[in-house]
């Protein structure tokens, strides 16, 4: 922890991801305007009375949407982040313990994936089928998951031959015990590293998503926000400069934590800045 925490930008990124994860699930308690619900007042600049980061061409309430845009942001992330997880760590244990044909069917399946435009094929796929959360958090996970498999692959081939676990082919374990309780919690550090990235990565292609008016029309976006302000970019500066903010506050903190973790879970040690 000492090693983690040893950084100022990580301690301030802890903070910000903190504060993020409070605002998303206390959005109703501080924001006092429904984020899709306008009003008269549109376009009224920052510190107005009642909107303190100002409202937009419709009167929506722009501290309430950039909150409740945390919601959004945070839960396709974190889920893209976990399914991604699942599927390569499934993937990469199968191919580097069983080797063979599996390894090489498998590989070859996620050197395919990997060789595809992800942001691009999501557009396609969105734009075909239709925009939702859910759909976001499939797409973004199908084409994310090959790096964490090749980085487990690796790991555990090369674990499969160490002494505890052919302790435990002699001990009666089965090959799914083996992986799954000997194997697999010496590849934690690379996963838990690789995760907190791909978190920041989702949060892009689903701002990004958004900003070409494909995200979910029932819920509040930072893409979408950013969208909205094209058009009012020197009128009233505030409709992009808040979400955009929140946006390179999100994604950055995601990823100084994950240099931290590089550098605390790598056995070698990192030299801190």
């Amino acid at each position: 922890m000492n090693r983690l925490l040893r950084r100022q930008a990580t301690r301030l990124a802890l903070v910000v991801l903190m504060l993020l994860v409070l605002l998303a699930v206390f959005a109703p308690w501080v924001c006092h305007y429904e984020p899709m619900t306008g009003g008269d007042n549109a376009l009224l600049a920052p510190l107005s009375s009642g909107h303190w980061l100002g409202t937009d061409d419709l009167g929506r309430d722009i501290w309430s949407r950039v909150v409740y845009g945390t919601r959004i942001s945070l839960l396709v992330g974190v889920c893209s982040a976990a399914l991604t997880i699942l599927i390569g760590v499934l993937t990469g244990a199968l191919a580097g313990y069983f080797g063979g044909w599996t390894d090489a069917l498998l590989m070859r399946i996620a050197e395919f994936f990997q060789t595809l435009p992800r942001f691009v094929l999501a557009l396609i796929v969105i734009a075909l089928f239709g925009a939702s959360v859910t759909k976001m958090i499939l797409v973004i996970s199908v084409l994310s998951w090959p790096q964490i498999a090749r980085v487990v692959r690796a790991t555990v081939a090369s674990l499969k031959q160490s002494q505890f676990v052919d302790a435990a082919r002699v001990g009666g374990m089965g090959h799914g015990a083996i992986i799954f309780r000997e194997i697999l919690p010496n590849v934690a550090a690379p996963i838990i590293v690789l995760g907190s990235q791909d978190i920041a990565s989702a949060i892009l292609i689903e701002a990004s998503l958004s900003f070409f008016g494909l995200g979910d029309p029932n819920a509040v976006s930072w893409g979408a926000m950013l969208n909205d302000a094209q058009q009012y970019l020197r009128t009233a500066w505030w409709m992009s400069a808040f979400p955009g903010l929140a946006i390179a506050l999100t994604v950055l903190s995601f990823n100084l934590l994950g240099d931290a973790l590089n550098d605390a879970l790598n056995p070698r040690g990192g030299q801190g800045l």
